[in-house]
C-alpha cells in the first residue's frame, strides 16, 4: 500500500483510497481490516436527498471547529446496532478501537473514470468531540417519512482543510418544528462501552449523566402520556446560523417547556437554565412555564437559584415524581 503522507486538500478516489487504506468503495463509512482507518465519505449534493446537510459549523473554540456528519442509515431510523449501526458504533468507539477517522468531501465527477464516480478530496484526519460526540435530530427520508439521525460532531485532528465552500448553508429564516420526545428508543441509546469506566472515546466523561439523562427523560414521557398530556420536543435553527438546537420535553397540555438533566449538580442546572431561557423565545405558544426535571433534589441553594428565576424543579423521588416551585 502506498505509504506517502496524504495532504489535506489533496483530490483522490476511493478506488485509490482502498489500495491504500482497504476496506470497500461502496459506502459512506468504510471499514477497513487492514490498516487502523474508517474512511468516512460525505457528498453536498446527495446529502440533502436524505433530509441532511454535512459539513463545517459555525462553532469555532480552543478546540477548533467542527465538522458534522450523518450516521449511516438511509431509510428508517438510524441506530447502533444492526449492520448498519455497526458503522455507526464504529465511528462512536474509534478511539477505543485505535482507529482514525479519515473525511472526504465529493468534488464532482472523475474525468478519468468513463463513469458516474467522483473525485474526493481529502479533508484531513479527525476525532469525536469530547463533550458533545453525537446529536440526534428528526429529518424526512426521500419519500418524506420523518425518522431519526445521527449527527456526529468531528473535531481536527491536526492539520485539515475547512474552507468556506464545505460550510453547511445557514438558515435564511428562523426554522420551529415539532419534533417527537421519545429519541431515546432503546436502537437510539448509546450501546456500553466496553470497560466504561475506563473508555477513552470521546464522551465517556459524560456518559453516566447521559445516560441517566435518557432513562428520566424516557420515564417521565411515559408519565405524562400515561396522564392523557400531549407531549413532543422542538427542533429550532436560528436564522443566519448552521447549528441545529432542540429542546428536551414541552408539555402542550400544561404548557410547560422541561430541560432535563442527569445531574442535580450546580453545573447541570446552571446550563439548564441557560438552555430554557435560550429556546423559550422561539416556543409557539409563546411564554411557557419553564421547569427543569431532575434525577433527584438539590441543595437548597440550588432549589432557591430555580425560584428566583421563576422556573419550577421536578424531581425524582423514588416512583414519583415531585414538584417544588415558588411557595412550596
Amino acid at each position: 500500500m502506498n505509504e506517502s503522507p496524504m495532504e489535506p486538500g489533496q483530490l483522490t478516489t476511493r478506488a485509490e483510497m482502498k489500495e491504500r487504506f482497504g476496506g470497500g468503495v461502496q459506502e459512506g463509512i468504510i471499514l477497513s481490516k487492514s490498516t487502523p482507518n474508517i474512511l468516512i465519505y460525505t457528498d453536498h449534493e446527495s446529502g440533502s436527498e436524505y433530509g441532511y446537510e454535512d459539513g463545517w459549523l459555525e462553532e469555532d473554540d480552543n478546540q477548533g471547529p467542527i465538522f458534522e456528519y450523518t450516521g449511516k442509515g438511509r431509510v428508517g431510523h438510524q441506530t447502533f446496532e444492526g449492520l448498519a449501526g455497526s458503522r455507526n458504533n464504529a465511528i462512536l468507539h474509534h478511539v477505543d478501537d485505535g482507529k482514525s477517522l479519515r473525511l472526504f468531501m465529493a468534488a464532482g465527477k472523475d474525468p478519468s473514470s468513463g463513469s458516474a464516480a467522483k473525485l474526493q478530496r481529502y479533508l484531513g484526519e479527525f476525532e469525536l468531540d469530547f463533550k458533545h460526540p453525537y446529536t440526534v435530530r428528526e429529518a424526512d427520508d426521500p419519500e418524506g417519512n420523518r425518522r431519526l439521525i445521527i449527527v456526529f460532531r468531528l473535531r481536527p485532528k491536526g492539520i485539515v482543510q475547512h474552507i468556506p465552500e464545505d460550510a453547511i448553508t445557514p438558515a435564511e429564516t428562523t426554522q420551529v418544528q415539532q419534533v417527537s420526545a421519545a429519541v431515546t428508543a432503546s436502537s437510539m441509546v448509546e450501546p456500553p462501552s466496553k470497560g466504561a469506566s475506563e473508555s477513552r472515546r470521546s464522551a465517556q466523561p459524560s456518559t453516566i449523566a447521559e445516560h441517566r439523562k435518557t432513562q428520566l427523560l424516557d420515564e417521565y414521557l411515559r408519565f405524562l402520556e400515561e396522564q392523557q398530556h400531549k407531549v413532543f420536543a422542538y427542533q429550532i435553527k436560528i436564522a443566519g446560523t448552521r447549528s441545529v438546537l432542540k429542546t428536551d420535553l414541552y408539555d402542550s397540555t400544561h404548557h410547560v417547556l422541561y430541560c432535563v438533566k442527569g445531574e442535580s449538580s450546580r453545573e447541570e442546572i446552571r446550563m439548564a437554565i441557560g438552555q430554557l431561557k435560550d429556546y423559550v423565545r422561539h416556543i409557539d405558544p409563546a411564554n411557557p412555564k419553564l421547569a427543569v426535571l431532575l434525577p433527584e433534589k438539590p441543595h437548597e441553594d440550588l432549589q432557591d437559584l430555580l425560584i428566583k428565576e421563576g422556573i419550577r424543579l421536578v424531581y425524582q423521588d423514588g416512583e414519583e415524581y415531585l414538584t417544588h416551585t415558588a411557595g412550596s
